[in-house]
């Protein structure tokens, strides 16, 4: 990986002020890190001119990189403070990751596909993101012996939310995740509070299946 040339940073502005700000991303933090962060180097080489495109893209293994708004959407609604320690279920290319560490959150982040986890670390590794810890595992079952976090973000859909995630939640913390089923889902962004769960949806998405015993088996995806 190559230092972002002037052009792409040129294209991130663009895509912060006409995808993001235009479409009430308010959050000046979280537009700072979209800027900062070189979207071409987290997708394979021969989708690197796509990078802004305001579109999800494969990224191998079945696997997506969400479309820029979306990242923004579920960063935004995280509410993420400088030094929440925030759990990632599906690190995927690591483009997500990234814009929390970015944003000075201590992230842990849990991905199944060791091909998908080997990559991403590359990347954390060249970008000198030393707050993110990786994990290679069921993101479902949460990562309990960093818990609690202030912060869950599921980047898969599920029908319901993960047990183990709720129990592993802070409170006062936020949990988002896409909930439905295999074909359309709600942004549900979830407030622990001492009366339990408080809930407020952020509109239809559409994201690959959390794969997991505690929410969609690979024979319910195929």
């Amino acid at each position: 990986m190559s230092v972002p040339a002037p052009e792409t940073r040129r294209q991130r502005r663009r895509m912060v002020a006409s995808q993001l700000a235009a479409r009430g991303i308010a959050d000046r933090r979280l537009l700072a890190a979209l800027a900062r962060v070189p979207r071409e180097w987290f997708l394979p080489p021969h989708l690197a001119e796509d990078a802004y495109d305001d579109a999800p893209l494969p990224i191998g293994s079945g696997q997506t990189i969400s479309q820029p708004y979306i990242v923004a959407l579920m960063t935004q609604c995280l509410a993420v403070r400088r030094g929440d320690l925030v759990l990632e279920i599906g690190t995927g290319s690591g483009y997500q990751t990234a814009i929390l560490a970015h944003l000075g959150a201590r992230v842990c982040t849990i991905e199944r596909l060791p091909d998908l986890l080997v990559e991403a670390e590359e990347r954390f590794r060249r970008l000198r993101l030393m707050n993110i810890e990786t994990r290679l595992g069921d993101g479902a079952r949460g990562w309990p012996e960093r818990a609690p976090f202030e912060g869950i973000l599921v980047t898969a859909a599920a029908p319901g939310v993960p047990p183990p995630l709720v129990a592993q939640l802070a409170l006062g913390g936020r949990l988002v995740i896409p909930i439905g089923d295999l074909s359309a889902q709600e942004l549900v962004i979830f407030t622990r509070t001492p009366a339990g769960l408080d809930e407020r949806r952020a509109g239809g998405v559409r994201f690959v299946p959390l794969i997991s015993r505690l929410a969609f088996t690979e024979g319910e995806q195929n």
